[in-house]
Order: structure tokens, then C-alpha cells, then sequence
């Protein structure tokens, strides 16, 4: 037998010995196609893979995340269930905002109508009360805003997490998830804010005390402390903001103690940190742009106000001019505080939905999330009622008993 009658197809088998050999001119049979990784029957070497998406049961695709999925998902979370974001939006943050806006432009008004319609002898008691109560209307501006944003953080980890394996909560059913874990999510708001205030005020307090010194290098230290005291402040915010950002998604999803959560997310930011500081950068770049487009308008528009009606309350200083103008810009400032707080809280969700969305991504990449993920839409398409909760922390096995 010659060698072109001992060639094989590639694929197939030679014939076993004793069996009888095709007659001539009978075409070879076709060849068994050796599968590879990820390859279907019907596919040969030369064909395109038989290669299957990852499953996109509801938010985002249940594998690593892209650049482009981290940049558009937010704004997808807006669209996908509007009744809780936006409604969410409105009644934590927005009505909250609304009332401490309306306290303080009424409390500002009265305050400086105050100064200005008071006797001479009376002016610098009534002032001292006036700084006081900005005072006060500040602290509790800043109180109610750090409460809502809290408990707006909880409901929008949640609804992503939970949009994520194609659930969609109600309101109620949303609430009964992480209200646990309001108590955790105001104090670790407040612990941030508190760290932060001391810090600053400790930089101040140094600046302050060089500058009383008086003389050159007084002055010279106070002025160094204020800018590299600043720029030092500045750095550590970023470094520090990036890395604990994740401590309200593990306090929410996985349940942890404050304590625990910090280094959950001081962990999980490692390897990732640029990453994560650019596209929370981003996305803040983006709110900003919006929150201004909007706002821009009604600021130019209150001055307008002023000028057509009170054009010399300032020159004349007559206390009826000044309170027309007071009067005109009103208004202006009521609607644009009600406008600014909608959107403000609307880009809210925004960005508390971009830390939640990398929040999963790293937990992909790091711990195979994605993959108990799969499982757990399997299980719960296949009808199953008792299966784990994916986002909650692995049940570590108990040591044996001796």
C-alpha cells in the first residue's frame, strides 16, 4: 500500500486490522471534530467558538465589568426602576432638603432685615444673635442632610444589588431589607464627618495660633500651615474617601459591623485604587456638569430679578429698597432651591449606584461573585426557595471538635 493510500483525514480513525478497506474512488468519511475548551459539537478547528454570554438577568452582565458598563449602569439604574430611585430620591433627601432650604432663606431674610431696620445702639447684639442662629439653621442643615443621605445610600445598595439578579422590590419590600441597617449607616456618616471636622479644625487652630504669634515667622508658618496644611487635607481626603467608599455597601449587603465593613472595603480597594478614585471622579465630574446646567439659570435670574426691581438698594442704603430686593430674589431662591434639591438627589442615586456597581465588580474579579450570582438566578429560576442570599459573606466551616 502506497503512502498517498496510508494518509488519514485528519480527525478520523485508521481502520482496525482484518477489516475490509473501502473500494476505490470512495470518498474518505468526514472527520470527528476534537472539541476544545468551550466548543460544541458541529464546530471544527477553523470555525468560530461556540462561545456564550455571560447571563444579564437584570442590571448589568454577571461577569467583570467594563469601563463602559461602570459609566452607563448608574444612569441605567435610574431608568430600570424609577419608582424606587427617583421616588427614593424625592422622599429621603429631596422633601428633607426642601424644608432645611425654606428654614434657612426665611431664617437668613429675617435675620438680615433684623440688621438692617435695627437702631445703631442695637446693631451689634442683634448681629452677634444672627451669627448664632446661622449658626444653629447650619449645624441642622448639615444633621438632616447626613441623615438622608445615609438612609438614601441604603436604598439605592439594595435596589442594585437586587436589579443585579433582575429583582425588582417594592418600596416597602426594599426598606424591609436594609432598614437593620440604617442605625450603622448614620453613625459610620457621622463618624466620617466628625474626623474630618477635627481635622480641619485642628489646621485652623495651628494656622491660627502661628498668625497670633505676629512678626514674620508668625506669619510666614501660618501662611505654610494653611496651604500644605490644605494640600496635605486634600490628599488625604482622596486617598482615604477612595479606599473606606465601600463601607456602606458592606454594611448593607453583607451584613458586617462597622468595624468589619471598614476593612472590607480597605481590602477590596487594594490593587483597584486608581481605578476606582477615576471613575467615581468621573462620574462626580458628570453630576456636577449636570447640577450646574440646571442651576446656572436661576442664579442669573435672581440677579436679574434684583436689579429690575431694587436697581439702588445697595448705593441708596435705604432699608425699604433693601427689602424689596430681598423680597424679589425670594422667590427666585425658593424655586431654585426646590429644582437644585430634585437634582441634586437624583444625581445622588447616581453616584451612590456607581460605588455599589464597583462595589460588585471588585468583588468579581477578587472572590468570583459573579459566579454565585449565576447559581443563585439558576436556583431561584428553577423554582427553589431556600437559596442563600449571594452577596452575603461565605459561612466559614467551624473547627472540628476534639
Amino acid at each position: 500500500m502506497t503512502d498517498e493510500q496510508n494518509w488519514q483525514a485528519p480527525g478520523t480513525q485508521p481502520p482496525a486490522p482484518g477489516a475490509p478497506q473501502p473500494a476505490a474512488g470512495t470518498p474518505p468519511p468526514p472527520p470527528q471534530a476534537p472539541y476544545g475548551y468551550g466548543q460544541q459539537p458541529g464546530y471544527y478547528y477553523g470555525q468560530q467558538p461556540g462561545w456564550t454570554p455571560p447571563p444579564k438577568p437584570g442590571l448589568i452582565p454577571l461577569r467583570p465589568l467594563s469601563f463602559g458598563t461602570l459609566i452607563g449602569a448608574p444612569f441605567q439604574a435610574l431608568r430600570r426602576n424609577p419608582k424606587i430611585t427617583v421616588g427614593a430620591a424625592l422622599l429621603i433627601q429631596t422633601i428633607p432638603s426642601i424644608v432645611v432650604s425654606l428654614l434657612l432663606v426665611g431664617g437668613a431674610v429675617l435675620l438680615v432685615s433684623r440688621i438692617a431696620t435695627a437702631d445703631s445702639s442695637d446693631q451689634a447684639a442683634i448681629t452677634a444673635g444672627a451669627i448664632g442662629g446661622s449658626i444653629v439653621l447650619g449645624l441642622l442643615a448639615a444633621v438632616v442632610s447626613a441623615i438622608s443621605s445615609a438612609l438614601l445610600q441604603g436604598v439605592v445598595v439594595g435596589e442594585v444589588a437586587r436589579g443585579t439578579v433582575g429583582e425588582k422590590l417594592s418600596f416597602r419590600s426594599l426598606w424591609h431589607l436594609v432598614k437593620g441597617r440604617i442605625g450603622a449607616l448614620i453613625g459610620w456618616t457621622f463618624l466620617l464627618a466628625l474626623g474630618w471636622t477635627l481635622a480641619v479644625v485642628l489646621v485652623v487652630l495651628v494656622a491660627v495660633a502661628l498668625f497670633a504669634l505676629g512678626g514674620g515667622p508668625g506669619i510666614g508658618g501660618g501662611i505654610a500651615v494653611v496651604i500644605f496644611g490644605g494640600l496635605g487635607l486634600a490628599a488625604l481626603a482622596i486617598w482615604l474617601n477612595t479606599k473606606l467608599v465601600m463601607v456602606p455597601s458592606a454594611l448593607v449587603l453583607e451584613r458586617l459591623s462597622l468595624r468589619r465593613a471598614v476593612v472590607r472595603s480597605w481590602n477590596l480597594s487594594s490593587g483597584y485604587f486608581w481605578k476606582t478614585f477615576g471613575i467615581i471622579a468621573l462620574i462626580a465630574v458628570i453630576v456636577y456638569a449636570v447640577v450646574q446646567i440646571i442651576s446656572i439659570p436661576f442664579s442669573i435670574l435672581g440677579g436679574l430679578l434684583g436689579g429690575i426691581f431694587a436697581p439702588t438698594s445697595v448705593s441708596t442704603g435705604d432699608p425699604s429698597a433693601f427689602s424689596q430686593l430681598i423680597v424679589s430674589q425670594l422667590g427666585v431662591n425658593i424655586l431654585a432651591s426646590i429644582v437644585g434639591a430634585i437634582v441634586g438627589a437624583v444625581m445622588s442615586v447616581v453616584q451612590t449606584a456607581t460605588v455599589a456597581l464597583l462595589y460588585i465588580d471588585l468583588r468579581m474579579r477578587k472572590e468570583g461573585l459573579d459566579l454565585e450570582l449565576v447559581r443563585f438566578v439558576e436556583a431561584r429560576q428553577s423554582g427553589r426557595t431556600d437559596v442563600r442570599d449571594p452577596y452575603l459573606p461565605p459561612v466559614q466551616p467551624s473547627p472540628p471538635s476534639v
